[in-house]
């Protein structure tokens, strides 16, 4: 019998080069990137201010081109493609989430949520709304579904963002610094999330500048000066649901304001199924 053959990596990066030319100025962002992230992977980008991690987000994210080398994401060629080409391929392979939510002010969470699949040119959907609220459902948002993002505190916004991200069911999840306008106790529910969606099987690409939500995934990798310096796994990767009861303990009237955590302190990760 012959073997089963293994699903190509998520992301497979070969010899990735971005130079960036203004006439007078040659930037090179980025110098021969290699990288591969396979199904359900976890993996955190780090990298000082112009270290080039953001320019490789937005390769990986179809929103630029490389100048140089390949890049394959789900087994499919992207360098090379027209830009009505990568829309598509984001919108069908591709959920992101930004440090700044990104959501239309006036415009309810469920129809916030609904804007993806309005914009699919490829797949049929018979039920965008029930689509939508089953993905809020999931961030634990069932009962915000008419909310404007302006009554929504900041962790709920970006939970709707999250969902908005999932809706398409994308093989890909990528979050840039998606913690960087939250406190730290918000951040740490993103964290609970982010973790029980990666369980379920979700890959993950999260870029930020903070160690300690680096430590929430499972591999993480430094870029400077355009190339990647460490690529490592984690060992022992923080539980952001230990964490969140760990800070509730020393202050506990903060858990009747929580929706991640049940009346006996313990962490409700159930809320994403």
């Amino acid at each position: 019998m012959a073997a089963p053959i293994a699903p190509p990596p998520v992301i497979q990066l070969d010899g990735i080069h971005k130079v960036y030319d203004s006439g007078e100025t040659t930037v090179q962002a980025l110098r021969g990137v290699d990288l591969t992230v396979r199904r359900g992977e976890f993996v955190a980008i780090m990298g000082a201010s112009g270290s080039g991690k953001s320019t490789l987000m937005n390769i990986l994210g179809c929103l630029d081109t490389p100048t140089q080398g390949r890049y394959l994401l789900d087994g499919q060629r992207v360098d090379g493609l027209s830009r009505n080409a990568l829309a598509d391929l984001r919108n069908q392979k591709l959920g992101f989430v930004f440090q700044g939510f990104n959501l239309l002010a006036r415009t309810s969470a469920l129809q916030n949520v609904e804007l993806p699949l309005l914009y699919d040119r490829t797949r049929g959907r018979p039920d965008p709304k029930a689509l939508a609220k089953a993905a809020l459902q999931r961030v634990g948002l069932a009962d915000r579904l008419d909310h404007y993002p302006s009554q929504l505190s900041g962790g709920q916004q970006q939970r709707v963002a999250i969902a908005r991200a999932l809706v398409t069911e994308p093989t890909l999840l990528l979050a840039d610094e998606p913690t960087g306008n939250l406190d730290s106790r918000t951040a740490i529910e993103v964290m609970v999330l982010f973790q029980a969606l990666n369980r379920q099987g979700i890959t993950l690409v999260l870029v930020t500048h903070e160690l300690d939500i680096a430590q929430y995934a499972t591999r993480v990798i430094d870029v400077r000066d355009g190339r990647i310096r460490r690529d490592a796994p984690v060992l022992g990767p923080h539980s952001a649901s230990d964490d969140l009861v760990a800070l509730d303990a020393e202050s506990p009237d903060s858990l009747l304001d929580n929706p991640m955590v049940g009346a006996a302190g313990e962490s409700r990760p159930e809320a994403v199924t």
